[in-house]
This record gives C-alpha cells, sequence and structure tokens, in this order.
C-alpha cells in the first residue's frame, strides 16, 4: 500500500513503468520498485540474453500459429500441444518458451496491458482536477474498452493463473497494477485514516467484479452491455459505497 502523502501522478507513473519491465520480463530493473515480484519469461533474472534469429522465428510461429487456432475454436479449446503440431515445433520447445496457455495469452496481449495502463495514466493526467469519483469512472471505461477487445486472450491468461497459483489472494501483476489505481482513487474520496482498510476491501471486491468470470456472466448470461456494467459498477462501489 503506497503513503498516502505520495502524489498520486508520481505513484502511477511509477507502476505503469514497473509493469511494463514485468511483461518485458526485466526482473532486475523492476526489482527496483517492488521487491520480490515474479517474472513472465523464462530468462534467469538479470540477464539480458539476446534472442538467436531461430528463437525469435520460432516465437513468431507459434504466435501466429495460436492466434489463428485461437481465432477457429477459441482459447479454452486449444491445447499447447495442438499448437506445438500445427506450428511443426516440438512440445519441449513450445513449453521451454511458454510454461503454459496463459503466458502464452499474455505475450498475445502484452503490449496491449501497456497501452491500456498508459491510457489510463494519461487520463488520469489530464484530468486531475476533476472528482475521483469521475476519474475513476473514467479509468474504468478504458479497462473495459481492454477487456472487451481482448476478451479471450484476457481469460486465458486469468486461467492459467488460477491453476498454477498456489498462495490464496495472489494476483497477476496485471490485477495487481489495476487493483493498486483502485485504491488510489478510492483514498482520494476517502481520505482519513479509518477509511483506508475499507478502501482497499472495496478495491478487491471491484476486481473481482472485473474478473472475466463474474464480467463474462454478466455480459453473456445478464445480458448487460459494458456501459451498463460501468454504470452499475460506478453505482454500487462509488455513489453507495462511497
Amino acid at each position: 500500500m503506497h503513503e498516502l502523502s505520495t502524489p498520486v501522478h508520481l505513484v502511477n507513473i511509477k507502476k505503469w513503468r514497473a509493469l511494463q519491465f514485468i511483461l518485458n520480463g526485466d526482473v532486475s530493473v523492476c526489482q527496483r520498485f517492488f521487491p520480490g515480484v515474479r517474472k513472465l519469461k523464462d530468462e534467469k533474472a538479470g540477464s539480458a540474453r539476446v534472442e538467436r534469429r531461430d528463437a525469435a522465428e520460432n516465437r513468431q510461429r507459434i504466435l501466429a500459429t495460436a492466434i489463428q487456432l485461437f481465432e477457429q475454436h477459441g482459447v479454452e479449446q486449444v491445447s499447447m500441444n495442438q499448437i506445438a503440431t500445427e506450428a511443426g515445433i516440438g512440445p519441449g520447445t513450445l513449453y521451454r518458451r511458454y510454461r503454459n496457455k496463459g503466458e502464452l495469452c499474455l505475450d498475445l496481449i502484452k503490449g496491449n496491458v501497456v497501452s491500456c495502463f498508459k491510457d489510463i495514466q494519461t487520463y488520469l493526467e489530464h484530468n486531475r482536477e476533476e472528482p475521483p469519483e469521475q476519474r475513476l469512472k473514467g479509468a474504468l471505461r478504458i479497462f473495459l474498452r481492454f477487456r472487451e477487445s481482448k476478451m479471450q486472450l484476457l481469460k486465458g491468461v486469468e486461467d492459467a493463473g488460477a491453476t498454477n497459483r498456489k498462495k490464496a489472494g495472489t494476483r497477476s501483476p496485471l490485477y495487481d497494477e489495476l487493483h493498486g489505481l483502485l485504491v488510489e482513487q478510492f483514498h482520494e474520496m476517502n481520505p482519513g485514516k479509518e477509511a483506508v482498510r475499507n478502501n482497499v476491501f472495496k478495491a478487491d471486491m471491484l476486481l473481482e467484479a472485473l474478473k472475466s468470470d463474474a464480467y463474462l456472466y454478466q455480459r453473456e448470461v445478464r445480458g448487460y452491455s459494458p456501459e451498463e456494467i460501468l454504470e452499475l459498477l460506478y453505482i454500487t462501489f462509488v455513489l453507495q459505497g462511497g
């Protein structure tokens, strides 16, 4: 949790840079921001391995094959072995680069993830004079737009993370980043010391509503549009929860 006296825009810049390093696998740099973070690539911590040409070609072949299969069959229905077979590589080659399908999905969307949080940071900086309630709503709108555009791949990242996560309460770097943004906005809305714990709780609950299982249920079963979901989240967690 960040100190409440730290300027919000400086905290966000610091965290966004850390997210870039996490997604790029540069743990040695990232640990200057967040000690103990987990790398998402298979490089050894602190190394600056130059990717060989054949490895780079394999990566592009894997990603192109995965995109094609995901578009044809859906992310959930495609196995790692199927990707390896269609890409014309051995399963060992695939698993040396990606330990699971979630890491492959993350590689496909990591540029979009960084762009999403950069857009959120830019929005928050340009609207810093607006009430925190409106800034939070605007940040949520940007994230939901990203979620809609990468729905299946994001679910693939989350599903793999849930399967491989051993400790309860741990999250992916993506959701740690989003959680931090939510907490900061709730702190601005409710700055009292007695509200700090409740602000974290509200961010926890809002984050659960934004994850794939809950979000897709509201979209596909309840029939809500993204804008309707945004309005209901705003009413529930900001207007009524404030």
